[in-house]
């Protein structure tokens, strides 16, 4: 009986996770897709959308497919080099997604400040380099981390969690010299990648707040259009991030239905959450998503028609 429930578990812990994975892929490649054929979407602020759902669509792929396997498979097995490359790819993206943030908050706050000086400001080549250091910065801030754990034994083989996150490192057995640098290094990580975009982000939009205050109604009005997307995933991606920091670092005991759940929040409803968020709250994004729909919707329609005449 035992074994009969936990077969009915797992597929159906299988089949809500394949939906709200095409889902992601759905939602996250609709708006890609309108974004890229729209030659009039081509501007900073489209393109950070952009670069902001390409980063959730990777960051959820870098996860569920290893899931779903593994929720069909007898043993949930993976290679140590497999396990590092996830978590070195999860972080990296991680990172990416506050730096991709941080530019989108530093294009409002010159958009909104600085309207006439706006596309002398954040001109092609500004925006590539943003996104370029988006991407590069936390990579390259992840690599001496990687080789620091990766130099150590391993003491054991088990990961404590659904996906290899921050507790890979307590797989390895670290001396006390190791252990100090790997822990100040990760103190570093977290100050620099986490708390640095954060801080600016939040001084950015103190000062968008500031201008707003002096500026008339329908510039606030505007202003707030176009900001509150941004904060809400902001505060979306921080609440998993300190889930990430406080759980997953600080090895707080927890239920493994418990710890489940909340793994697959961060992988699942924030990929999810962001498309939705700038599709509903972008007058222009939702007007060319009902014609999209429509125009894939009319041929169906035909076919319809036809079948019923007929």
């Amino acid at each position: 009986t035992q074994f009969v429930a936990l077969i009915i578990m797992l597929f159906l812990y299988f089949g809500i996770m394949f939906v709200v994975y095409i889902l992601i892929i759905c939602c996250n490649s609709t708006i890609l897709y309108i974004i890229w054929i729209h030659k009039s979407l081509h501007e900073p602020m489209y393109i950070f959308i952009a670069a902001l759902l390409f980063n959730s669509l990777l960051f959820s792929t870098t996860v569920c497919p290893k899931l779903l396997i593994d929720f069909l498979s007898d043993k949930q097995i993976t290679t140590i080099w497999q396990c590092s490359f996830q978590s070195f790819v999860y972080y990296s993206l991680s990172g990416a997604e506050l730096l991709l943030l941080s530019a989108m908050a530093y294009d409002r706050y010159v958009s909104i400040s600085k309207p006439l000086q706006y596309h002398a400001v954040m001109k092609q080549k500004i925006v590539r380099l943003l996104l370029g250091l988006a991407w590069l910065v936390p990579a390259c801030q992840l690599v001496p981390s990687v080789i620091i754990s990766n130099t150590e034994k391993m003491c054991t083989f088990t990961v404590n969690g659904i996906f290899c996150n921050n507790s890979i490192s307590k797989l390895f057995c670290m001396n006390s010299v190791a252990s100090t640098v790997y822990v100040m290094y990760g103190v570093f990580l977290i100050t620099n990648a986490v708390f640095v975009p954060l801080i600016f982000i939040l001084f950015t939009y103190i000062k968008i707040l500031a201008i707003c205050c002096k500026s008339s109604s329908d510039v606030s009005k505007k202003a707030f259009q176009t900001c509150s997307p941004h904060l809400l995933v902001l505060i979306s991606f921080s609440c998993l991030c300190s889930f990430d920091i406080i759980i997953a670092r600080l090895q707080i005991n927890l239920s493994k239905t418990t710890r489940f759940i909340l793994n697959l929040q961060v992988v699942l409803y924030h990929p999810l959450f962001n498309p939705v968020i700038y599709g509903l709250k972008n007058s222009i994004l939702i007007k060319l998503i009902k014609v999209l729909v429509n125009d894939k919707m009319w041929p169906i329609c035909e076919i319809k028609i036809l079948i019923t005449l007929l």
